[in-house]
Parts: C-alpha cells; structure tokens; sequence
C-alpha cells in the first residue's frame, strides 16, 4: 500500500507483540489484529514493515515485534480505544508488569491531529479513559516511529511540532526499544 502523504487526518495505531497467544506467534498476531481492524469497518490506508525491536524496561523483557498502521475510521477516538482494547483481550492475556510481556499492544498513535490530556500524569489519565493523545511517549520510542516512517514519512508530532524524521534521528540509538531487524510487511 501507498505511503500517505500528509499529517494531519490520518489515524495512526501502533501494534506491539512478544509472546504467543490465542491468535498464534507474535507477527502472526499483528496480522491476524490488522485483519480484525478491517472486520471491524475500518479502512486500513497503509501498513508498515514488521520490526524486530528491543524491549523496554528494566528487568530484560525480550525482543518484539512492532509495526504501525495507518486508517480512516468513523468513530471517535474513545470508541476506537475499545475496540482496540477488545481485541488485545481476545488475541491472549498480558502479564501485569508495565512494557511486560504481551501477545497484543495496539496503542492510538495519533488521532487525526486531536490533542486531549496531553502532558497530563498517569492518574489524571486513568480518571478520563485513559486516552492521551497523541500516545504519551510514541515520540520517545524507536519501535513506533521508524514504522511510523512506513506509513507516515511527513508526519508531525501535534504537540511537538517535529516531524518523524527528527523524532526518530533523536531517538534511533536509544537501547530501550532500538531497531533490531526489519522483517517482512503486514497486509
């Protein structure tokens, strides 16, 4: 699928995995989540390549797959946090560690330039949905813009106002999250 162009408009999901779950091996799991984004009626404009990243946090968490979806859906961003959130669920259990283990992640990136409850502490989050947007620290982590880069080459940050090439220059050497190895694209 095409690259989109543009920033502002496009919905941005991120997709996250590292063990195996209900919906199979990890990238099996991303694709089998970007099949049920279609099923559910929305319209995926653009897909990235899987990548092989590095886990977060301190006590060693393992190798990931990520990637990032582009689409268009005609729900709010609440809404679409739900489904997102059913389907986690159905794809197999998380551990309870923050950054642990998981047979699904997807994560709203960003909402079609929306800004709500950003910069806000994790208690004021919690107490409204749990919905910041755009994703707190997408901006920080190498596993979500060099897909984004896919998808999104001239995305900017709404808040930031960087685009995801200087995000990525600031963040690509980080240890917490780093490119591993590009795998093969989701359909």
């Amino acid at each position: 699928m095409a690259n989109l162009e543009g920033g502002l408009g496009q919905i941005l999901i991120g997709l996250g995995s590292n063990r195996a779950g209900h919906w199979g091996e990890p990238a099996e799991a991303l694709q089998r989540a970007v099949d049920e984004i279609r099923a559910a009626g929305i319209s995926v404009d653009a897909v990235s390549y899987v990548y092989w990243t590095e886990g977060i946090g301190s006590w060693q968490p393992g190798q990931y797959v990520n990637a990032v979806v582009a689409v268009d859906a005609h729900m709010s961003p609440v809404a679409l946090l739900r489904l997102l959130k059913r389907l986690e669920a159905r794809a197999g259990k998380r551990s309870g560690r923050p950054w642990g283990p998981r047979a699904l992640d997807l994560d709203i990136i960003d909402y079609k330039g929306v800004v709500r409850h950003w910069g806000h502490p994790a208690p004021f989050q919690a107490s409204n949905g749990g919905l910041m947007l755009p994703h707190a620290r997408a901006h920080q982590r190498p596993f979500v813009l060099k897909p984004l880069l896919d998808v999104a080459p001239k995305w900017r940050h709404p808040v930031l106002m960087l685009s995801a090439d200087e995000l990525w220059r600031r963040c690509a050497r980080e240890r917490g999250g780093r490119i591993l190895e590009r795998a093969g694209r989701l359909q």
